[in-house]
């Protein structure tokens, strides 16, 4: 029989067909969408297996600068995988009514409840649930409500000045200061959101294991995210979602329980402001994420369901907390290791308090208005965001069906596409030709122009309508801390043979190793 010709010369050529199969497999990957005219970067043009590779060195943003540097601004990552380093691109992909949406790298980040996926404004790939969202909390996160949220940095502010004071100045421990400015940002996202700090900061401990859960979680992540039908088979398989909703697997992120427990100490106080939609703004103590969240469920009943309040309080630990304390690592790090621009940062935060630009207050704390005025701390920060960003990924969106141009190339529909911040905010054209040089003088001696182009080359809060929502609370965090900090400590590098970065997804710092000495100011008022 014909079958059985055929089964039997399966059975004894089947080298030959695995081979032949797995060679066309290779050529589709290669020619995939007429992308082959684009260099990539070893076997990165045949497979994602390499993107998963080169992922786990952990140094896939300094790979992503040297491949552009030498194949050009147009860099295939994968077979369907393009990566733009011109910065007009910005516009064309993160550019609203562009018709790009997020690609499958986003969901492997959800975080997962009783076998639900918790959709949060950061992992969604729907546009239309992005915005309706965007609109319900979007007041939460504007520039006027700092001046609510003020109150609550400071607090965290003031415990960790002295526990700095504490456990550090006063016993000349080396601290691992990338860790302890986490512990810092995390208490800084518990405040904010539920004015309650964590106890990182009390206890110099990491809570629950929660910083050591999403460092985790994000070294998953990346790599799987450059894959992600692996998620569906390792994480978030549906047999397992399955058994959790039928309560046969308890298993929860423990962000996730975090949020819910503190969430439910709220009850009582959180249905009076969603049925009456008014917040006690008069209180001084500060109108915390939550209060601003049951409001958003008062105005928009049909929408902003508990799910949803859950969603957004986890995900402001998920990304509000690891991307604030990278940044903040970033600025002191690169401000220890050029001691001029050190040195010039006291000096105008000794300038300003003798000018009455800053007040007294307890542990030199320094306000956000205050803050504004300080030219020099701004371009600091500036400069650390630009050579160092949170992110060391592309960030990943998907070409609309009937294509788009990009930069004079027409790129086919269903195409994954993106810029790196670590590739853009190198851009000697953009930032003089000293881009790998932390120089913040950049940034004040610009013309009026060339600031404008700077700032929209900035991707280190995203662009357009995914924009992060948290940017003005974390730059709240970075324009108070940093100050504060320099006008209470002297910093000192200890051990920096050891120290060095590791991108999973995010680019953070390990073995950032510091001592602390206590500076002598005048007498706080």
């Amino acid at each position: 029989m014909l079958v059985d010709e055929l089964f039997s010369l399966l059975l004894t050529y089947w080298p030959v067909v695995l081979v032949g199969a797995l060679v066309t497999y290779l050529i589709r990957n290669y020619t995939y969408n007429g992308l082959q005219k684009y260099p990539a970067p070893g076997v990165a043009a045949f497979t994602n297996w390499y993107r998963y590779a080169e992922n786990l060195t952990r140094k896939t943003q300094e790979r992503h600068i040297e491949w552009h540097r030498k194949l050009g601004d147009v860099v295939r990552l994968g077979p369907n995988v393009i990566s733009f380093a011109d910065p007009r691109a910005i516009k064309t992909i993160y550019g609203l009514n562009k018709g790009m949406t997020k690609s499958d790298f986003y969901p492997v980040q959800q975080a997962v409840a009783k076998g639900v996926r918790l959709q949060s404004l950061f992992s969604t790939k729907d546009e239309a649930y992005h915005a309706r969202y965007r609109r319900c909390v979007n007041n939460a996160f504007s520039m006027s409500s700092l001046v609510g949220y003020e109150p609550l940095v400071d607090s965290t502010t003031d415990a960790f000045v002295e526990q700095t004071q504490k456990r550090y100045c006063d016993t000349g421990k080396a601290c691992n200061f990338s860790q302890w400015l986490q512990f810092f940002a995390f208490d800084v996202i518990g405040e904010i959101t539920w004015s309650k700090r964590i106890g990182f900061v009390d206890r110099d401990h990491d809570v629950d294991g929660i910083v050591k859960f999403i460092g985790d979680f994000l070294s998953y992540a990346a790599p799987v995210g450059q894959m992600p039908f692996l998620d569906l088979v390792w994480s978030k398989n549906p047999l397992r979602l399955k058994l959790q909703q039928w309560g046969l697997n308890n298993s929860v992120f423990p962000v996730t329980k975090f949020a819910l427990d503190q969430n439910n100490l709220r009850t009582g106080e959180m249905e009076k402001i969603k049925q009456e939609g008014k917040l006690d703004e008069e209180s001084g103590k500060g109108v915390d994420l939550l209060m601003k969240f049951a409001q958003a469920q008062h105005d928009h009943p049909e929408f902003m369901t508990d799910s949803q309040v859950l969603a957004s309080c986890t995900s402001m630990i998920f990304a509000g907390s690891e991307t604030t304390a990278i940044s903040l690592s970033a600025v002191f790090h690169n401000l220890l290791e050029n001691p001029r621009v050190y040195k010039k940062l006291v000096n105008e935060l000794d300038q300003a308090v003798e000018d009455s630009v800053i007040a007294n207050r307890t542990n030199n704390k320094v306000s956000w208005t205050e803050s504004q005025k300080l030219p020099y701390l701004d371009a600091c920060i500036q400069e650390s965001l630009r050579v160092h960003p949170a992110a060391g990924l592309i960030l990943e969106r998907v070409v609309p069906p009937q294509g788009i141009e990009i930069c004079g190339r027409f790129v086919p529909g269903g195409t994954i596409v993106g810029c790196n911040a670590w590739v853009l905010h190198r851009r000697p054209e953009v930032f003089g030709q000293d881009v790998d040089s932390f120089r913040p003088e950049r940034w004040i001696e610009a013309s009026p122009e060339q600031l404008k182009e700077m700032k929209a080359t900035m991707l280190t809060f995203g662009a357009g309508a995914r924009t992060c929502l948290g940017k003005n609370i974390s730059l709240l965090e970075l324009y108070k801390l940093v100050p504060t900090f320099l006008r209470n400590f002297e910093i000192e590098l200890r051990d920096e043979s050891k120290y060095r970065l590791y991108c999973a997804w995010f680019v953070r710092h390990l073995n950032f190793n510091t001592v602390f000495k206590r500076r002598e100011l005048q007498p706080e008022g």
